[in-house]
């Protein structure tokens, strides 16, 4: 190991890749999110549906972890978690949340923000009916951020239900499902030389649909 000491405030990245105006952004955030999606799966960049969740309990605590977009269907974003972990209780608690995607790669980020409900348990059914046997075993077998004694409880509790479905159809959990993130507010956001970045917010005022505008870095 180098003895060379990390000094934590040197570290910094000139952004010099796009850059971002009114006019790219279009009148429509969720249109252009996708574009830049594409963008980034064109960019071979890994893990892009990667999104921070941030979440607050009734105390008004905040909580964020990474989740996988799944689907953005009526202009909603979609993931899959289980409704009794800590996020779900969360939600449950304060349907507020907020996501943030970050493609390092294109010197961007995307900040959402809005109202989360679940989805219709149908359609809950039909995406995990595709997802592998492993992972449809993984969501009945583990009881989401409770506390257990330790990993041979998960290896038990999988092999257990890997021997109960061995001869017939998996059935969806019922603590198992998906969430959909209605947008109010939704912020791009590109890297610019010497921190002046670029920055365009999108906001829904429930009545006359988007509008935008352009924030200081």
């Amino acid at each position: 190991m180098s003895g060379t000491r990390l000094n934590i405030a040197d570290i910094r990245q000139d952004y010099k890749l796009a850059a971002l105006d009114e006019a790219t952004a279009g009148d429509n955030p969720v249109s252009f999110f996708q574009q830049w999606f594409q963008e980034a799966e064109a960019a071979q960049i890994t893990e892009i549906n990667a999104m921070t969740l941030a979440t607050c309990d009734s105390q008004g605590m905040p909580h964020a972890r990474i989740v996988l977009l799944k689907g953005l269907e009526n202009n909603g974003f979609v993931f899959f978690t289980n409704y009794d972990s800590a996020k779900g209780k969360e939600i449950l608690s304060n349907p507020k949340v907020a996501l943030l995607f970050f493609w390092k790669e294109l010197e961007r980020q995307v900040r959402i923000e809005g109202s989360i409900e679940k989805i219709p348990e149908a359609d809950s059914d039909t995406y995990f009916h595709s997802r592998p046997r492993g992972s449809r075993i993984g969501a009945w077998a583990s009881p989401q951020s409770s506390e257990i004694d330790n990993r041979n409880f998960l290896d038990a509790n999988y092999s257990k239900y890997e021997l109960e479905f061995s001869d017939m159809d998996m059935p969806r959990p019922p603590h198992w499902g998906g969430y959909k993130v209605v947008p109010q507010r939704i912020e791009f956001w590109q890297g610019r030389s010497s921190r002046m970045h670029d920055r365009i917010l999108f906001v829904n005022d429930g009545k006359e649909g988007w509008y935008k505008r352009r924030l200081a870095p």
